[in-house]
């Protein structure tokens, strides 16, 4: 017999009963029923129960046990009761009588218990990782994660890509982020850096002649953590293609990330029509490049409405050039409760409040409710309801001012209405492209103007779009929005290095400054570029989804907590006076 095991624990069921069998596992959960000691074993793939009395040899030894040891048994298989099964395991039929024991390794007074669905505070569940992962939901989404790699991987070799491995040490490259930075020994006083994404390279392989690539890449950014962001390093899904277009990347990219929620969303309703929304329309109807579309709610503008009106804040706010008032529809919200609750959201979230306007029936009739439609009056409220088709026991509510000192508040007034008056579908995957992204964008203080967006990507247009209006010129950059995150960024590349210098000069970098910055894709791009583009997939984000988790830690093996360390590890730690000697650096103390 096999030293540790003739079975898993999850492979026993009737066809076994009289057979001798040896497992090995953790003890998941003790139970002493007054001189019958049952055992939960447990292993990556199951549960079985085992039990001694004390006709069985070893039943002082069995009496020592506790929670999680590691513990080797060798018994016989014999069918339970028929009262007994448990129909929710595999080997739910069947239990081991133990006649004989090892302890593979003993386990000190937990600091969590594995068996139960008990909460710990973040910390300790960190700390302790290992003894996290062996819970039942983490295994089932370690599982999960690997189940969904591999099915990226398969799908993407059968559209006829080829993984390619990009490097993990490379040079400092601004993309959006701060780098990880890692002195050279051999090169005192300069640094090398962790990629933040395989762009440049990837873009060079596609230079290099190589026309499908993929790879599941690890990135690495220094950023403040979010629920849905590793603050040190995530993986993606990274693609690139030659001689396409915008509609050649969508129309190869859907049905891999598409077939992936059908594979593992578990039933839930995966949408296969993805629309495509400008990154202007999405900011206004949604208030966000990443809107989830569960929501039905859309807002609209509707400062014509107020203009003149009796209204004097918002009349005379609608005086001032680039200002404008929109609504968010609330179908359902119509009563004065819950007007006044989503008043006091906006508060929190740092406004003096939102207008609202409710609709009700007064028995003869449908009446315009609130303060907005006092001063307003029954003309412009019915104007307003006509516009948002709006009905009785429905509302409105009102933002003002710039859209972009308001739209992101606007966007998660949006989701919490939504939320409050359960208008979402939350057994649905919603996709929808955001496409034309602007490139530039121009800073009120300063007046400079800069890149808003990727400035890799290409211009619509081309050359000429840059000799007009920068604010004007629209990006081939896309983003793939589902249920409220990004999952997808990507573009068309700008090829053409005389584009890409004129690009960086009207945000204010030189030729040379663009050349020290990029010189090595620069250089390539002068050698016969293709037309290229592709995008990147955030493989954590993907399986938080599927997982339906609301975090994204709940999801990475080995994740850092809230202010990036790593509390098992105990990282980052002080480096040895050697080590910093070696890297010719000095640490300055924090005063």
């Amino acid at each position: 017999m096999h030293a540790y095991r003739s079975h898993t624990c999850a492979e026993l069921n009737k066809s076994n009963v009289g057979d001798n069998v040896r497992l090995s596992g953790w003890v998941h959960r003790v139970r002493d029923h007054g001189g019958l000691l049952f055992i939960d074993l447990r292993d990556h793939f199951g549960i079985t129960q085992v039990m001694a009395d004390p006709d069985s040899p070893v039943f002082a030894e069995i009496e020592k046990v506790r929670s999680e040891w590691c513990i080797r048994i060798d018994g016989n298989v014999m069918a339970r009761d028929e009262s007994l099964i448990n129909p929710k395991i595999p080997t739910g039929e069947v239990e081991v009588f133990i006649r004989d024991i090892e302890v593979l390794g003993h386990a000190d007074e937990l600091p969590l218990m594995v068996f139960g669905d008990q909460e710990y505070p973040e910390e300790t569940r960190l700390k302790y990782r290992y003894l996290d992962l062996r819970r039942e939901k983490l295994q089932n989404n370690m599982k999960l994660r690997s189940d969904v790699v591999a099915s990226m991987r398969k799908r993407m070799w059968d559209k006829g890509f080829r993984e390619f491995q990009t490097p993990i040490i490379t040079s400092s490259s601004p993309e959006g982020a701060r780098d990880f930075l890692i002195p050279s020994r051999l090169h005192p006083g300069k640094f090398y850096a962790l990629p933040q994404a395989p762009q440049q390279f990837k873009q060079l392989i596609m230079v290099s002649g190589y026309d499908k690539y993929f790879q599941i890449a690890p990135c690495f950014r220094d950023e403040d953590p979010r629920a849905d962001r590793s603050p040190t390093d995530f993986y993606q899904l990274d693609m690139e293609m030659s001689f396409v277009t915008q509609q050649d990347v969508f129309d190869t990219i859907q049905p891999v990330i598409q077939g992936v929620f059908e594979e593992f969303g578990e039933g839930r309703k995966v949408d296969t029509e993805w629309e495509q929304i400008s990154y202007k329309d999405a900011a206004l109807w949604y208030g966000t490049d990443k809107p989830d579309l569960r929501n039905p709610i859309k807002m609209q503008i509707v400062s014509e409405h107020f203009r003149g009106s009796g209204f004097a804040i918002f009349a005379k706010l609608l005086e001032q050039e680039g200002t404008e008032i929109r609504a968010i529809p609330a179908p359902g919200g119509g009563s004065r409760k819950f007007c006044d609750r989503m008043n006091a959201f906006a508060q929190k979230e740092g406004l003096p409040g939102m207008g609202y306007i409710f609709w009700r029936d007064q028995g003869n009739g449908m009446e315009a409710a609130g303060p907005l439609a006092k001063n307003i009056g029954p003309e412009r409220t019915e104007a307003i309801r006509q516009q948002l088709g709006l009905e009785v026991g429905d509302a409105a509510f009102f933002l003002a001012g710039k859209p972009k000192a308001f739209e992101a508040v606007a966007g998660r007034a949006r989701d919490e209405i939504g939320r409050e008056l359960k208008l979402i579908d939350e057994d649905r995957f919603a996709f929808a492209w955001i496409v034309d992204f602007p490139i530039y964008e121009r800073d009120e203080e300063t007046g400079k103007v800069d890149f808003e967006h990727n400035p890799f990507s290409m211009p619509q247009g081309g050359m000429e779009a840059l000799e007009g209006d920068p604010l004007e010129v629209l990006g081939y950059q896309y983003d793939l929005s589902c249920n409220g995150y990004e999952l997808v960024s990507g573009a068309i590349r700008n090829h053409k290095p005389e584009i890409m210098f004129k690009a960086f000069e009207i945000a204010g970098y030189g030729r040379d400054e663009v050349e020290k910055r990029f010189g090595g894709m620069v250089n390539a791009f002068k050698y016969g570029a293709p037309p290229h583009g592709g995008c990147a997939a955030g493989i954590d984000r993907i399986v938080m989804l599927l997982a339906n988790e609301a975090n994204i830690r709940e999801v990475i093996m080995f994740p850092m907590n809230q202010r990036a360390e790593d509390l098992m590890m105990g990282a980052p730690n002080e480096p040895m006076n050697e080590q910093l000697r070696e890297l010719h650096l000095r640490v300055i103390p924090q005063e």
